[in-house]
């Protein structure tokens, strides 16, 4: 299967319709529509639902959609790394993150790099652990950073000179909001939201000191962003890590955090025997001088 191909597919997924897509390619639709025939033909799949308006894929069009973006993504990035200036430092650099305030301190080592080094790019992936690591481990990042616990077999680590703590997220209208810190029990009969985090479940079972079955789970999330709004609408206290959420004076929500506290160390990590672009060598090497030594 040819990666010219892969990149017709992918554009008639995006636009679902033949003639859009063949008048972005600067193809013809019968040139396109005959690709896409023989890509079916070659994997012996349907991947195309054919109908008088739009085109759309089938579960087998579904999952090659998602390896597909998946390998052109990694073929433009090792493009971008061979041809870049050998005078010149440039190129991409790939970052995938767990939501925590203390991207705060990648951003800063990025901006220590902006001035001498303008042609350096980045690109943020935001996910949970399971998502950045899967990425980190198709060669589709180049740095992961993650709260603990993460296993770090197969990974490099820097540790970072901050913690997160871990808390409640609620209206201020709340009983709870009253109180300074927030203990297990004060939970156990309120609707809560969890991340779906694997890693973050087994912590939070052992602070709460309840199995999720015995615990009023109404929802669980991947990101804070919507589970926020979630909260401020009444529907549940959330689970979270501190400064992911503003919590203004004049605001809805409030943090409360853990009794007794949770605090989790943080990691930048990367794939062992790692071979990096320039612009990704130069970014590990300001890593190391940032943090080596706080």
């Amino acid at each position: 299967m040819e990666v010219r191909v892969l990149r017709y597919f992918l554009a008639v997924a995006r636009e679902q319709t033949v003639s859009g897509a063949a008048e972005i390619l600067h193809i013809s639709q019968p040139t396109l529509s005959r690709q896409l025939m023989d890509m079916e033909d070659e994997l012996g799949k349907q991947l195309f639902i054919r109908g008088n308006r739009r085109i759309t894929l089938t579960e087998e069009g579904l999952f090659l959609r998602k390896r597909a973006e998946e390998i052109v993504d990694l073929i433009d990035k090792t493009e971008a790394e061979i041809i870049s200036s050998d005078e010149i430092v440039s190129g991409d650099v790939y970052i995938g993150a767990g939501e925590t305030d203390a991207m705060r301190l990648i951003a800063r080592v990025a901006k220590s790099i902006q001035n001498d080094y303008p042609n350096i790019r980045y690109h943020l992936f935001s996910g949970n652990a399971e998502d950045v690591t899967e990425k980190l481990d198709r060669g589709l990042l180049d740095f992961g950073l993650l709260i603990e616990p993460t296993d770090m077999t197969k990974y490099e680590f820097l540790k970072l000179p901050a913690t997160d703590t871990w808390g409640v997220l609620m209206r201020k209208d709340s009983p709870l909001a009253q109180k300074d810190a927030v203990e297990a029990k004060d939970l156990w009969d309120k609707p809560l939201l969890c991340s779906r985090q694997r890693l973050v479940e087994h912590d939070m079972q052992k602070w709460l000191k309840k199995k999720p079955e015995q615990l009023n789970i109404v929802a669980t999330y991947n990101l804070i962003y919507n589970a926020a709004i979630m909260v401020e609408e009444g529907f549940g206290y959330a689970l979270t890590l501190d400064k992911l959420v503003k919590t203004p004076e004049d605001g809805m929500v409030c943090f409360k955090p853990f009794k007794p506290s949770i605090e989790v160390n943080l990691n930048i990590i990367w794939k062992r025997y790692q071979v990096f672009s320039k612009a990704a060598e130069l970014f590990l090497k300001k890593l190391h001088e940032a943090f080596d030594e706080a």
